[in-house]
């Protein structure tokens, strides 16, 4: 009797060995496919963001993402490429301190990086942890830690990132981040206003930050579920255009 209740319970931990760990890469990997896949890599986005005009043209590896501000009789244009960062003021170049470069390449960068979320994923810096699944707003979510190497991760790379992966459609529904720039804090945002465009998943977002203060970033979607986060502001992007850019 004894004999068979151990080989009872060796067969059970075994049985629980072999099951799978979830692979964080593998849920990015469907995440991207469904929001967009292959069509991404060779594409020009427009989209307009607080009075703010966007366009990114990716060509495979290769990028060129920018900014256009109109103010008066100037026109205002960021560009941030693979390779440069440069502004121009009606067509023509400003002279900029590296610092101001710094600054501006990040503020352009990170409006296109969530535009097109979850394709930023699989940048080559990203590294990818598997949390676990859990439930919000009634719904399972596969949950993945996303960090990055100091080393090509930019000035932000201590920012820790969290994305809400749905179980069934792997659409990103929920992320939060921790950023530690003009005295550090968190955000939760909640995907809506889904549509799309040319075959590529966009979103808006409602932007909230916690109410308590001691609250840790991996508790946000708890924090959501009970109402204790506070709505910042909705972000929305318009008239966004979508069209295959080949060799570009």
């Amino acid at each position: 009797m004894k004999y068979f209740l151990f080989l009872l319970v060796f067969s059970f931990s075994l049985c629980c060995e072999n099951q799978k760990k979830p692979d964080a890469q593998d849920i990015v990997d469907m995440a991207i496919a469904q929001a967009g896949g292959e069509r991404y890599y060779n594409s020009k986005i427009e989209f307009d963001f607080r009075d703010k005009n966007y366009c990114a043209v990716r060509d495979n590896a290769d990028f060129k993402l920018e900014r256009q501000t109109f103010k008066d009789s100037v026109v205002t244009t960021d560009i941030l490429s693979n390779s440069y960062f440069l502004r121009l003021e009606n067509e023509e170049q400003v002279a900029l301190a590296d610092s101001t470069k710094i600054k501006l390449s990040n503020s352009v960068n990170s409006v296109h990086y969530f535009s097109v979320l979850p394709y930023g994923l699989n940048d080559p810096t990203a590294r990818k942890t598997y949390l676990g699944e859990v439930k919000v707003k009634g719904h399972n979510y596969h949950k993945i830690e996303v960090t990055f190497n100091e080393e090509g991760g930019g000035t932000d790379f201590d920012d820790v990132f969290l994305y809400w992966i749905n179980t069934k459609n792997y659409y990103v529904d929920f992320l939060a981040y921790e950023f530690h720039v003009n005295g550090g804090g968190m955000r939760f945002r909640e995907a809506y206003n889904e549509r799309t465009i040319n075959g590529i998943r966009f979103v808006d977002y409602k932007n909230y930050k916690p109410i308590d203060k001691v609250t840790k970033l991996h508790e946000l979607d708890a924090s959501f579920e009970t109402s204790r986060l506070e709505l910042l502001s909705n972000i929305e992007l318009e008239n966004v255009k979508v069209e295959e850019c080949i060799s570009c």
